[in-house]
């Protein structure tokens, strides 16, 4: 069964969480609902996200504050964030938007179409994450039984199926990475799309220095 990836919604008005849950649902994900940035930044402590569509205007820590902690923040700096407005103050107010971390700034009413879609994107690009997080803990279990007597054949079975898992994963990343390009995306998710392609280039680097007659130490990528 495949994990679903969890959308933080936030957003002050109970009206506009429900339209966005409404807009979303058909990219059946969890939808996690913030009506404040205090209750957001609560929700960030245990749980992971895929993207966080962010409401500007609400009391209290709005938007931007709320961005700002969470661009502090190790575990969650990396999270893409949607910036929600329904009033725009021209092209310093947009400014302050991606200043303060912002991947996408909307202006309401938007298109939900579009929300759709772009927020789609950022959920495969989570999950093709989660799934190169998976392989290289597999490859690290490989790496510690490897050595052990009895175990060469399970170490060889293990590793021909994590190549074929990572090549199923690669060409899927290869896929987006050309929806992207023909999509005009946005820069943000482009090199989002980037970073994953070095991390799967480092995990097949590590998987092909397994084989047998290579004599070379693998190097497995870092898991960020």
């Amino acid at each position: 069964m495949v994990q679903k990836a969890k959308i933080l919604l936030v957003d002050d008005r109970p009206e506009n969480l429900l339209a966005l849950e409404a807009i979303l649902s058909a990219l059946d994900q969890t939808l996690v609902r913030a009506s404040s940035g205090e209750e957001a930044l609560k929700a960030l402590l245990t749980d992971d996200f895929a993207v966080i569509l962010l409401d500007v205007q609400m009391p209290g820590m709005d938007g931007f504050e709320t961005a700002a902690h969470i661009k502090r923040r190790e575990r969650t700096r990396d999270i893409p964030i949607i910036f929600l407005t329904a009033i725009n103050h021209g092209p310093h107010h947009t400014f302050r938007g991606y200043a303060a971390g912002a991947v996408d700034y909307i202006s309401k009413p938007f298109d939900p179409w579009v929300l759709r879609a772009k927020v789609s994107v950022f959920v495969e690009l989570y999950m093709k994450n989660c799934k190169l997080r998976e392989q290289a803990a597999l490859l690290r279990l490989q790496l510690e039984g490897g050595g052990e007597g009895g175990h060469g054949k399970e170490s060889a079975g293990l590793l021909a199926e994590l190549s074929a898992r990572l090549a199923a994963v690669e060409e899927q990343a290869e896929a987006l990475s050309k929806q992207l390009d023909d999509d005009s995306a946005d820069a943000a998710a482009v090199a989002t799309a980037a970073h994953l392609e070095r991390k799967l280039t480092g995990l097949r680097r590590a998987l092909d220095a397994l084989e047998p007659g290579t004599g070379a130490a693998p190097t497995l990528p870092a898991q960020t």
